[in-house]
């Protein structure tokens, strides 16, 4: 989750928000997509006004048009994984975002993971993260889906983070996942077995807190 929620917010932070609401609106009827209004986006989000300001003119940096497709996230997403390729974990991360499959993000749905990721009740992070590693959204982790997210991590850290890595390593961390998660050891995780086993794991819970004040 910290790959997830780091690589997102560096580049919120490149420019100082506007106290002028005018000229926030004003700016929002210059892209391609018009995202809700602020007023809207604060009370959906766990963001203030002026965190959205941020947060908007930073995806606006990145994508002027408004929306972000799969190839351009890609784009974005591998720059902080230089040594890596992480080309599918995007392709997951880019899923999550776009819950309504619609192949596109919007600010909006941006915003409102983010705001989860960094603000939301440990149950809303984990019940994102479940949602991430349940790739064909039919509400159960099986095991290939996890080998796959598995490889895909590893991929995107690449040789430098992973000198010794040995070939069967990623089954290794499948079986312990399951292993620890599968509480009735019948083959698939439950978001209540998730969500159950996470809690009970301190180091997790420690993750999940260490980017409650990024922005």
């Amino acid at each position: 989750m910290g790959a997830v929620v780091g690589t997102l917010t560096m580049q919120t932070k490149q420019r100082r928000p506007s106290t002028d609401k005018a000229d926030d609106d004003l700016e929002m009827t210059m892209v391609c997509h018009r995202p809700e209004g602020l007023d809207q986006l604060e009370a959906q989000t766990n963001f203030n006004k002026r965190e959205l300001q941020v947060l908007y003119r930073g995806f606006k940096n990145e994508c002027p048009s408004g929306v972000v497709n799969e190839d351009t996230f890609k784009q974005i997403y591998s720059q902080f994984f230089p040594h890596g390729d992480a080309s599918t974990y995007a392709h997951y991360l880019f899923n999550a975002f776009d819950t309504g499959s619609t192949g596109s993000i919007k600010f909006e749905d941006f915003v409102t993971a983010l705001s989860i990721l960094l603000r939301g009740s440990i149950t809303e992070k984990l019940q994102w993260t479940f949602n991430l590693y349940d790739i064909n959204r039919d509400g159960y982790i099986n095991k290939e889906e996890m080998t796959d997210i598995v490889r895909a991590i590893y991929d995107m850290m690449g040789k430098y983070t992973y000198p010794v890595l040995k070939t069967d390593a990623p089954k290794q961390h499948v079986d312990a996942f399951f292993q620890k998660m599968d509480k009735n050891r019948d083959g698939v995780v439950t978001l209540d077995e998730f969500i159950f086993s996470c809690q009970e794991d301190e180091n997790i819970m420690r993750s999940l807190q260490l980017f409650e004040n990024v922005i």
